[in-house]
């Protein structure tokens, strides 16, 4: 039943500081709750009675459209809301974890990404390559947001999100691991040295990486623009850049 207590607590989830009290986070529409169902910890599930027939939601606690619109935090309400338990290693990642899986395979990392829209892309990009794991630094988007959160558009049940001091996990890693950075300055995508394990690491949509972060990049990467060297735009957005890496290295890593 979504009583104003209810409401309120999921409203409370909107912000970082909510969703960490609490442990919560948001998911709405019948598509990404159904992928979500199974992959993480259900604590509530509300949905109208059309909906319910129509997803074969069994065990939803039936609710108005009037009262699900009040409950809801996009501004058109889908017929269904859940709230999940944040998985307990999202910000208890451990760093000598971290190095094994960069070592073991492709991991992608995040310096400073701040917009929800982005973030969501980002996770869904690495499903579609392959990548499980992705490591965010403390000052990137929360991917709890519910606003990056409906970006995954379920993604995020195949893909480990976590939070964890890069700079850390740079004096961990081996010197034989390679870390790969974007960077405006880097050798050419296409002509570079690509290896099927080792760090990827995506910067600022403003500020790119950070040059604390750079400097400890063994690779420089630069998606060069066609025909290069011409007049164009600063830089690519943030996610679109992280398909056209991501692809790159299975194309030639597969």
């Amino acid at each position: 039943m979504l009583t104003k207590a209810t409401i309120k607590l999921i409203h409370s989830l909107d912000s970082r500081k909510g969703r960490r009290k609490e442990g919560l986070f948001v998911a709405e529409g019948p598509k990404l709750v159904g992928e979500m169902l199974g992959h993480f910890s259900l604590h509530a599930l509300f949905a109208t009675e059309e909906m319910i027939l129509d997803a074969c939601l069994s065990g939803a606690d039936v609710v108005s459209s009037e009262d699900l619109a009040r409950a809801s935090l996009l501004q058109t309400p889908q017929g269904v809301l859940a709230l999940f338990r944040i998985p307990e290693d999202s910000f208890s990642f451990s760093i000598e974890t971290a190095v094994g899986r960069c070592m073991d395979g492709l991991v992608l990392a995040l310096d400073g990404v701040q917009d929800p829209g982005n973030l969501g892309t980002i996770v869904r990009l690495a499903d579609w390559f392959g990548v499980s794991d992705l490591l965010c630094s403390p000052d990137t988007c929360d991917i709890w947001n519910p606003k990056a959160v409906q970006a995954t558009m379920g993604a995020l049940a195949h893909v480990r999100v976590h939070t964890l001091p890069l700079s850390s996990l740079f004096s961990a890693l081996p010197p034989d691991v390679p870390v790969y950075g974007t960077s405006l300055t880097g050798s050419p995508l296409w002509d570079a040295s690509l290896s099927s394990y080792g760090l990827i690491v995506m910067g600022n949509e403003g500020r790119g990486i950070s040059s604390e972060t750079a400097a400890c990049c063994n690779h420089q990467l630069l998606i060069p623009n066609y025909p290069e060297g011409r007049p164009t735009t600063d830089s690519l957005n943030v996610a679109m850049a992280t398909g056209i890496v991501l692809a790159e290295f299975r194309r030639r890593c597969r």
